[in-house]
């Protein structure tokens, strides 16, 4: 029992210790972030002026399947304040229900008007996104390409604030931040607005300031055309086309630049399942991803430094495994603590990772993105969501884990692409609406069993009186409980 003792709370600890320092280099992205903005007054958009001649400029828009915003991303396309005769539109539709026919007729419309539209239209959806890209790529006039989701409605002077960084030859991307329509539609939406805030200014910012690599996200972003030809197009390999054409565009020397003061609004998931699917797409896509490129990135002729942050980047979705294996193993681990003559108070010092992580969360919702109210509303808001995002990103941890394993055994699934259904605010709903999803996955089923688990190890802390877990179990519980019960109650009836 000795040995499976040691087994047990050696793995506990590798794991924590993986999550530990996973949180420790989101912190130092923190202070990157800091220092560039101590050193910078100025909106990052008034570096460049505009270009005397606009240059031609193709938008892609890549669609499946998209019956509820179609219209509305066209329509707002369309809005753009741009000259006329520099752009160009595609829509790339691969639809096999309703929203093929609204995107012909809203292409025939604005043809009518003398918009320069055209709708791309493929016999198979081989590739997927990448594909649909790869395709429209055969005809494109601009020497630069715009992509935009279908959920994604950009402000009417998104060009002309992006545009004219392509001025510095250097550049190769030019990537937005993320802004939400419905962050306040449900808990389930504050909570990915609250993530995704990290993102898009602490990680890309942070990244961009240490000289870092970064990535263009797959939409609301900006190629040259040349880039994309130089790091070999879109390729369908992988989950995460995006990531990929990223690294390999700025290993040929390639520069992106993000910029956060520039947002374009998008819809985030409003329903679990949608949720799940897009999340499973981006970890088995960042796995995929590491596996691919890992190699060239250690072959190449890039600082020692910025060859281990970019490792860091790439695996950064293999942090849910170890936060999977972190929960399992804290139930055995109760039962081998006080015989083994350990205590918790070991254990404490990772308690500076979480530290990390809340300081981090703190500068990227409050003192950034968080902008109308007073201080004090949004410290209480953050006091109560913080925990709350945690035991649900816990909760998500089998779910992501499982299509990490799946990227890097080499497993293929098709790119299930994220459902919107123009959700707004409060009143809007999605119940009783086409791609919901309609059965129970043994994912799912496995996340309630996980409930069962965790409930467990509470009385089991209470059985031998080691409450070490009991906080951490209890957030657990609520994690895979509301992962579990919102799965259920989102399927369609």
């Amino acid at each position: 029992m000795e040995i499976i003792g040691y087994i047990v709370i050696g793995i506990y600890v590798i794991a924590l210790s993986y999550v530990t320092f996973y949180c420790l280099m989101q912190f130092n992205l923190l202070i990157h972030y800091r220092r560039y903005h101590r050193k910078s007054n100025d909106s990052s958009e008034d570096l460049y002026e505009e270009p005397q001649e606009w240059p031609f400029v193709t938008i892609q828009l890549p669609i499946y399947n998209e019956m509820y915003v179609v219209e509305r991303l066209i329509d707002n396309i369309i809005k753009l304040d741009y000259p006329k005769n520099r752009l160009e539109i595609q829509v790339l539709d691969d639809s096999t229900d309703e929203t093929l026919k609204i995107s012909e007729n809203k292409v025939e419309q604005y043809k009518q008007l003398g918009f320069d539209i055209h709708l791309v239209r493929r016999e198979d959806r081989s590739g997927y996104k990448a594909g649909a890209l790869k395709e429209g790529m055969k005809y494109v006039k601009g020497e630069l390409i715009a992509i935009f989701d279908a959920d994604f409605l950009p402000n009417p002077d998104f060009l002309k604030r992006t545009v004219p960084y392509f001025n510095d030859e250097k550049v190769g991307v030019v990537q937005t931040r993320w802004d939400h329509i419905n962050q306040n539609y449900s808990l389930l939406t504050q909570l990915q607005a609250f993530q995704l805030n990290v993102h898009f200014t602490v990680e890309q910012k942070g990244r961009e300031a240490a000289d870092y690599m970064l990535q263009f996200n797959g939409t609301a972003g900006l190629w040259r055309k040349e880039t994309i030809i130089d790091a070999g197009g879109w390729e369908a390999d992988t989950l995460t086309e995006d990531l990929d054409l990223s690294y390999r565009a700025q290993l040929k020397g390639w520069k992106i630049e993000f910029l956060e003061d520039v947002t374009a609004p998008a819809e985030l998931p409003s329903e679990m399942n949608g949720l799940k699917s897009q999340q499973f797409r981006w970890m088995k896509g960042g796995a995929e991803t590491a596996k691919k490129m890992l190699p060239t990135v250690w072959k190449s002729s890039i600082p020692l430094n910025k060859k281990i942050q970019a490792s860091l980047h790439l695996l950064s979705s293999t942090v849910f495994l170890f936060v999977f294996i972190i929960g399992v193993f804290s139930v055995p681990s109760i039962f081998f603590l006080n015989p083994m003559g350990l205590t918790s108070s070991l254990l404490t010092i990772f308690m500076v990772g979480l530290l990390s992580i809340i300081i981090v969360y703190y500068n990227a919702n409050i003192k950034t993105s968080w902008k109308s109210g007073s201080y004090w509303a949004f410290f209480m808001k953050f006091v109560l969501i913080f925990p709350i995002f945690l035991a649900i990103s816990m909760g998500l941890s089998l779910h992501n884990s499982i299509a990490v394993m799946q990227g890097y055994l080499g497993k293929k699934s098709a790119f299930i692409r994220t459902p919107k259904f123009d959700i707004k605010g409060i009143s809007d709903s999605f119940k009783n609406h086409n791609y919901i999803a309609k059965r129970i996955g043994w994912t799912t089923i496995m996340e309630g069993l996980m409930v069962v688990y965790f409930v467990m190890g509470i009385y089991a802390g209470y059985v031998v009186n080691n409450g070490a877990f009991f906080l951490f179990h209890i957030l657990l519980v609520i994690g895979y409980g509301f992962i579990f019960y919102t799965s259920v109650k989102h399927l369609k009836r």
